[in-house]
């Protein structure tokens, strides 16, 4: 029987990982470092000096990073690959001492959830950027408090957030396919503009 703290704690840092990874990574590390929260064995590494100190470094990177329109867009692009591996590892983290069934299916869906997570945030940040200001420090910004929030509920009440995530990843699999369609739309927009240019240009 998987306990009810596990899986919020897997959900919630594989769910920040697709959109706030360092924040998650610190704010987890801190809370343990100052004996707020008992990470499991494997996570205890977060509450480590220099990982503390890295982890907030690049929290600090991301968060101003994350402020200015396209470059945002750029920096979602580098960390595909670091967020969707790390919120697999973290899920892992958290079921280690599991059986291996267990830990396999953690690895699968912290993955997924990681990616998902990821996908729609730099679907959505991608489509406002073409906005004016301020829809894009705010939607930032919004992000930030949601992911205060999430960190929160996952440690103070569990069984919110274990349903409140649910809830979202049955959004996340309605919204997905839209976003990914807005994209390709918003793609072929800037293709078809970039070509007009040249003409003009010639």
């Amino acid at each position: 029987m998987i306990a009810l703290p596990s899986l919020a704690l897997a959900g919630v840092l594989s769910w920040a990982s697709g959109f706030r990874l360092y924040a998650a990574l610190f704010i987890a590390g801190m809370l343990a470092r100052f004996h707020f929260v008992v990470l499991p064995a494997k996570l205890e590494i977060l509450a480590h000096t220099p990982v503390l100190v890295a982890t907030g470094v690049l929290l600090l990177v991301e968060f101003l990073v994350d402020k200015i329109p396209a470059v945002d867009s750029v920096w979602d692009s580098v960390q595909t690959f670091v967020r969707v591996l790390l919120g697999a590892l973290l899920a892992w983290g958290v079921f280690a001492n599991a059986s291996p069934e267990t830990q396999a299916v953690a690895v699968i869906l912290g993955g997924a959830l990681a990616a998902g997570t990821h996908v729609a945030k730099a679907g959505t940040r991608a489509a406002v950027n073409t906005s004016p200001e301020p829809f894009s420090w705010g939607l930032s910004f919004s992000e930030d408090g949601v992911l205060l929030l999430g960190m929160w509920l996952a440690f103070k009440y569990p069984a919110v957030f274990v349903a409140l995530l649910v809830l979202f990843v049955l959004v996340l699999v309605w919204l997905i396919p839209k976003l990914w369609r807005g994209l390709m739309a918003l793609r072929h927009g800037f293709r078809r503009l970039f070509a007009r240019d040249i003409e003009h240009g010639g």
